[in-house]
């Protein structure tokens, strides 16, 4: 009977171990894909953003048919990737999961390789760094790459050294947060909109002294609403990185 109750308390364990978070806005072409392919590796939590579509009809059809692994969180306004990925974690934080691992919602990012998150060591923050690349316009890869370079120079510890941590990809949105760094970052007023949400975090996990390790993934561009403000966006929060190594 003893060994019974501990199998149960085992299993209660597992089943709070992962989260996937997934911010959508407007995926009623992925969304169940996206979903379907996830809840075998790890439980999620979809934060509809306000969409206008038939992503929330969509989402209560999976809830009745995976029941407490989904959780679904409706947002009456939009809040872009910031909101719907920080109100996931607080989720997280919440519920007692020990990792939270985000990914998007339009099938960029293959489901099928959260065991390479799930079966990796103990680190703060695990970047899926994109590997290897499908129709990825060359604009955005000249994007990623000065944003790399940014973002590691904010983070090195002179500003004579332009290497800094030496991480590859600091934009990527395919990545493993522990407990310490998802409660931290749900805990955080944070100054990010929108994709500049990914770079924050990483500073965040950076500040307060976490592990920060890579592992290769696959991403498949796709329609996706990066735009110039969005750019904008991105540039002004990492020269305002860049401007605290000099304050």
């Amino acid at each position: 009977m003893k060994k019974e109750k501990a199998a149960v308390k085992k299993t209660a364990k597992q089943k709070r171990e992962y989260l996937t978070v997934i911010p959508a806005y407007n995926e009623e072409e992925t969304i169940r894909e996206v979903v379907e392919k996830t809840i075998p590796y790890t439980d999620v939590c979809v934060v509809d953003d306000a969409s206008k579509d038939t992503t929330p009809a969509i989402l209560q059809e999976l809830v009745k048919k995976f029941g407490n692994k989904l959780h679904v969180i409706r947002h009456e306004k939009n809040t872009h990737i910031p909101g719907g990925i920080q109100d996931g974690m607080k989720y997280a934080v919440a519920a007692g999961y020990d990792w939270v691992i985000t990914m998007d919602a339009g099938m960029s990012h293959n489901p099928d390789e959260l065991g390479l998150f799930t079966a990796y060591g103990q680190c703060d923050l695990l970047i899926g760094a994109r590997k290897h690349v499908q129709n990825v316009p060359f604009y955005r890869k000249v994007i990623s790459f000065l944003g790399a370079r940014a973002m590691n120079y904010s983070m090195s510890g002179s500003i004579f050294n332009f290497i800094g941590p030496g991480i590859g990809d600091c934009t990527s949105g395919f990545r493993r947060y522990s407990r310490k760094a998802f409660t931290e970052i749900a805990a955080t007023k944070l100054k990010s909109v929108s994709f500049d949400f990914h770079m924050e975090a990483l500073y965040l996990v950076h500040q307060m002294k976490g592990s920060i390790e890579e592992i290769g993934i696959r991403y498949v561009f796709s329609n996706s609403s990066f735009n110039r403000k969005v750019l904008k966006q991105a540039v002004k929060f990492a020269l305002g990185l860049i401007a605290n190594k000099f304050r």
